[in-house]
């Protein structure tokens, strides 16, 4: 039964109770029930009493008995026992005590506290925080209000519930919730109960807030720059504005000054890093890194963005940085972009370039750059049909090769003459036009002018049939999708135009499905063909989750294609065969498969496989196999050398929390290891 009191009605109770059970007897009420004890004065913030039991008393006290419960204003508070003061508002809980105060909970054996002024204390505190999943224990506890705590001789952790490797000991430590700020005076870290690092005092961000401060220091060496120690300094200058300088201290060469400025606004964003290595005591001069990026929305359709990238010199990142990535970059972007977006179509200016890194060691071409790339396209619905338009100017330039202007249009319609979710049939015809102007100082053969129109015709037809069938004592979905993809492109000798950039494109299951085997508009392959492909999937009825999927396609040509960057592997009308197997195969069992058959002189073009194996969060196993025959160019000059390799790894616990981790990647080709790592994580 719960019922709700007000204080006058409990003031009157209270009167009557000498003269029914005597001067200092209090009244019982044992019931399960509700009580409001609202002092007039705090008529908008009632407390709310829960208990088994309530004694009131003479002195206008409310204890609370079993399972009390005090809620008020988004704080509740738990005990076996509480005693409420109404004319003082304080409260005394006792036994297992435990405070809800928003995202925050402490629980102790004792708690003493004014609903008021949130002003209180409790002794030996357990804490959570869960605004970051910080907890911790401490000697006691003082509140200063609902935003602010002191705890005194406390730890403190981030790591899950039950892992206290990491700590925190402090004398003390300020929680502010209104700055999102704890503040920790005589601090330890210590990692298994070993002290690793002493302050006097730190401060830190509660959650995800962001504060200015010191982070973590980087130590390394490197065989050319030596002993290494990072300081990074973190600066939250506004809440869309930040900076991290992090000199780096290298003992051969100098000092790194890495600078990253980054900014948030409404309609922009972006950062700029500025790295700087004054008069580098090995290279004999000042080195140096610029990164611009940005984006914004004009409004009304427009947007753009800017990429520079620069460095001083060519080995820049192959001796100052300290990732393999970084290391191994060849070409950095330079460009601007400014878009439209008109709803149905889109348009893009491209201003790009790029400064290309030489390693004297291997050198790369260096790539052309675009100034400017003018882009057009758009899709529109009528009456069914889908109209298309794709179009590009491009000027490009280069130091040393061939120099021209290229002009792309490219309208086509579709029309489904079937849509329905198991039957599909599009036919689709184009129209590819190109036109070249070429600098009259090219040292070439090639025309300063040309052109190319061709008809480009497509039907794409297909279906998608299922049935429910049971297999090893399992129940599946099973789809059959057989797909058939005809496309036509006249003949027309491609040889005296020049090639910015076109690439032979990579045999695969969505290449064969498409048009062009050309990547870029230099290059439209001559097509007579075909494309037949089958899948078939195994679903999981309760989850929909792909357990086996078998596919294979094949394309074959009416008429011989003679449009070519790459040599035919042969003469004749059926291309390599593709097949493919994957799926969940269990929980933990991932499979992932792809086999390029040359049926014409039965041999394999190119084979991957790849198994993942995780039963759990922290063992995993990994073992895959590649395999690609070398490539050649039409003047038989190598484009591809072979692949054969085998790559496995894996991350595996030993003991408690400590894991091993390994990778083996091993040419067979070469019969060397590629990449070699073995090592323990904690």
């Amino acid at each position: 039964m719960r019922f709700r009191l007000d204080p006058v009605a409990f003031a009157v109770l209270c009167a009557f109770a000498p003269a029914a059970h005597g001067a200092n007897d209090p009244l019982i009420l044992k019931l399960d029930h509700t009580f409001n004890a609202m002092p007039k004065t705090q008529e908008a913030t009632p407390a709310f009493i829960d208990a088994n039991s309530i004694m009131g008393t003479k002195n206008n006290e409310i204890e609370a008995i079993g399972n009390a419960e005090l809620r008020k204003q988004g704080q509740a508070i738990f005990a076996d026992r509480l005693l409420y003061m109404q004319d003082t508002h304080d409260l005394i809980a006792d036994g297992s005590v435990r405070v809800e105060q928003g995202i925050d909970v402490v629980t102790g054996p004792h708690l003493e506290l004014n609903l008021d002024s949130n002003i209180g204390d409790m002794v030996q505190p357990s804490y959570l925080l869960g605004e970051n999943n910080a907890r911790g224990k401490a000697q006691d506890m003082h509140m200063s209000g609902t935003q602010e705590f002191v705890l005194h001789h406390v730890d403190y952790t981030t790591c899950p519930a039950g892992n206290d490797d990491w700590l925190l000991n402090m004398s003390e430590l300020d929680i502010n919730r209104s700055t999102h700020l704890g503040v920790a005076h005589n601090a330890y870290v210590t990692f298994k109960g070993l002290p690793i690092l002493y302050s006097p005092w730190m401060n830190f961000a509660l959650g995800n807030y962001r504060k200015s401060g010191l982070l973590s220091p980087v130590f390394g060496s490197t065989t050319t720059g030596g002993s290494e120690i990072m300081l990074p300094f973190y600066w939250n200058i506004a809440p869309n504005y930040d900076a991290t300088i992090a000199p780096t201290v290298m003992t051969k060469r100098g000092i790194l000054l890495n600078n990253e400025f980054r900014y948030l606004q409404p309609n922009y964003s972006g950062k700029v890093q500025v790295d700087v290595l004054p008069n580098d005591r090995l290279a004999n001069r000042t080195r140096s890194h610029l990164l611009l990026q940005h984006a914004q929305n004009f409004g009304h359709g427009f947007s753009g963005s800017l990429n520079i990238n620069k460095v001083s010199d060519s080995a820049y990142f192959r001796n100052l940085s300290t990732n393999v990535t970084g290391t191994s970059q060849v070409n950095l972007l330079r460009e601007g972009v400014l878009n439209y977006s008109g709803g149905w179509w889109t348009s893009s200016v491209r201003i790009q370039r790029y400064q290309t890194l030489q390693d004297p060691a291997t050198p790369v071409a260096i790539p052309y750059r675009r100034l400017p790339q003018i882009t057009l396209g758009g899709h529109h619905s009528l009456g069914g049909a889908k109209l298309s338009f794709s179009g590009e100017y491009v000027d490009f330039t280069h130091p040393t090769a061939v120099n021209g202007q290229r002009l792309v249009l490219y309208p086509s319609v579709s029309y489904p003459l079937l849509s329905d979710p198991g039957y599909y049939l599009t036919p689709k015809i184009g129209v590819h036009h190109t036109e070249y102007r070429l600098g009259v100082n090219n040292t070439t053969n090639l025309p300063t002018s040309d052109s190319r129109t061709l008809p480009i015709v497509s039907v794409d037809s297909g279906m998608a049939l299922e049935r429910n069938m049971s297999f090893a004592g399992g129940k599946f979905i099973q789809t059959l999708e057989p797909r058939v993809y005809y496309v036509y492109i006249p003949y027309q000798n491609q040889n005296m135009l020049p090639n910015f950039d076109s690439a032979q494109a990579t045999f695969n299951f969505a290449q064969i499905f498409t048009a062009n085997r050309f990547y870029g508009n230099d290059r439209i392959g001559d097509a007579n063909q075909v494309t037949l492909g089958l899948t078939s999937r195994f679903l999981d009825p309760s989850s929909g989750v792909e357990r086996l999927r078998l596919a294979m396609g094949e394309r074959f040509s009416l008429t011989p294609p003679k449009v070519n960057l790459v040599a035919p592997s042969s003469t004749t009308s059926k291309s390599d065969r593709l097949m493919a197997v994957s799926g969940r195969l269990t929980h933990a069992l991932n499979l992932n498969s792809l086999l390029q058959y040359n049926p014409t002189l039965s041999q394999t073009e190119m084979f991957n496989a790849a198994v993942h194996y995780q039963p759990e969060v922290g063992k995993v196993l990994n073992l895959g196999y590649r395999y690609t025959r070398p490539s050649f160019a039409q003047n038989g000059a190598p484009l591809l050398t072979g692949v054969q390799q085998i790559d496995m790894s894996e991350q595996w616990p030993i003991y408690g929390r400590w894991h091993s981790v390994a990778r083996w990647n091993y040419s067979l080709q070469e019969k060397r290891l590629l990449e070699g790592l073995l090592g323990v994580e904690y």
